[in-house]
């Protein structure tokens, strides 16, 4: 069903072309000869490892869940055919999924497996199913877990994470850039007002309906917006990406050249627990002096350090390249440097190093990161979007780890289901 070109010596370069596509709500298979064929971009990869295409037509894939069958739980961005939810599954083995379902009718990025549920999110609310023994949802009514979260149409996705204890993490991102409730003034308050509701991350029960802020641990605080987070099984605790500000010269062209809006401040990566604070909206973290910079909406200069009791990243990362989605790996199918090691999905491109849309890896050692971070996969964006202005053909977006050990990425953009696996 699909044609694979692997080639190179330290890097495995590869060509995927799908012969199939989707539409409607039940997956519709078209033979390569008769309609246009979908081809994806060229994914370079460390040597050994190789990329498929696994479905394609699948625009506004956010996050992706597997289950212990194998089966593919996709929560998608934005609605198709009215549904938000789409499951992939493979009824012949040959590792191509080739039955489609659609349920779900709100759209959003959260989505997860735990102990005989799918969990899954839309902008403002969590919601679960009741899955069979087969791991696939029969009753496709949900449950509504937790109501009411802040939805201004900005950074508003809802991403959580669950732990081996029965709860549910659950992010609120800030839908303002650095706490200016007043557009026509540059000053923020203090203390920012909006904390009670945006820019942490609330500890609810994972089994209780119908929850709001009031039944909820405000577990974190100080973070503008993290889409990617994922629970670190080596740790026993939570991880977290966080997307940095902007309008750095926009607003304050006193201060920041356009060049350094390009570059600040930091994407970071933050180990949470009950009470962390990472200090948004009041400092920002520059990845060149590695300190907390005081913002200038309160009183900052570009210069003024801040912070204090504000935890620093346990990793940073070039401005603006938007992580949307932290993967631990945990398999066994990947060479030894991966075990425990972060994998994290870029859907944004960075002045700094000229490329994006791609997935890093930092490579850890006893909970901790042990070495520089590397990038993984590369090319999603296609070869001319760096050089010519095009747009990217891809944006990588949700990660998970499959039960065979490989690792399957989304893509909001192009509406690309990719498996990486490794082949020696």
């Amino acid at each position: 069903m699909m044609k694979k070109l692997l080639t190179l010596t330290a890097f495995a370069i590869v060509t995927v072309t799908t012969l199939y596509a989707h539409t409607g709500d039940t997956a519709s298979f078209v033979p390569a000869k008769t309609r246009h064929t979908v081809t994806a971009a060229d994914i370079s990869l460390p040597a050994g490892f190789s990329a498929t295409v696994i479905a394609t037509g699948l625009d506004g894939s956010r996050h992706i869940a597997i289950a212990p069958n194998g089966g593919i739980y996709i929560k998608l961005g934005w609605l198709k055919n009215g549904k938000g939810i789409c499951y992939l599954k493979d009824t012949n083995g040959d590792g191509i999924p080739d039955e489609q379902t659609m349920f779900g009718d709100f759209p959003g990025t959260g989505i997860a497996v735990k102990n005989g549920w799918l969990y899954a999110s839309s902008n403002s609310a969590v919601y679960r199913y009741k899955l069979n023994d087969k791991d696939e949802v029969v009753n496709t009514i949900p449950e509504k877990i937790v109501t009411g979260l802040v939805d201004r149409n900005r950074d508003n996705a809802k991403e959580f994470v669950l732990d081996n204890n029965g709860n549910i993490y659950v992010v609120v991102g800030s839908y303002v850039n650095a706490c200016l409730v007043d557009d026509k003034s540059l000053k923020a308050p203090m203390p920012c007002p909006l904390l009670d509701s945006v820019g942490g991350v609330w500890k609810f029960s994972a089994g209780k309906q119908n929850q709001t802020y009031s039944n909820a641990v405000h577990y974190a605080t100080g973070f503008k917006n993290m889409v990617g987070m994922c629970w670190n099984t080596a740790t026993n605790s939570l991880f977290a990406m966080q997307h940095g500000r902007d309008m750095l010269n926009k607003l304050f062209p006193q201060y920041y050249t356009p060049q350094q809006e390009g570059l600040l401040p930091a994407e970071t990566m933050y180990e949470l627990h009950q009470g962390s604070n990472g200090g948004w909206p009041y400092v920002y973290y520059d990845p060149f002096t590695h300190k907390k910079i005081l913002s200038p909406e309160y009183g900052g200069d570009g210069k003024k350090t801040g912070g204090k009791n504000a935890q620093n990243p346990v990793v940073s990362f070039p401005a603006h390249l938007a992580p949307d989605d932290l993967l631990f790996y945990t398999g066994n199918t990947f060479p030894a440097k991966y075990k425990n090691g972060a994998f994290i999905a870029f859907h944004g491109k960075s002045p700094q190093l000229n490329k994006g849309y791609l997935i890093a890896f930092v490579p850890f050692k006893n909970g901790k990161p042990s070495g520089e971070w590397e990038i993984f996969a590369d090319g999603f964006g296609g070869k001319d979007y760096a050089t010519n202005g095009k747009a990217p053909q891809h944006k990588p977006c949700g990660l998970a780890q499959g039960p065979d050990g490989a690792i399957y990425v989304t893509d909001d953009i192009g509406g690309t289901i990719f498996r990486i696996q490794y082949d020696k």
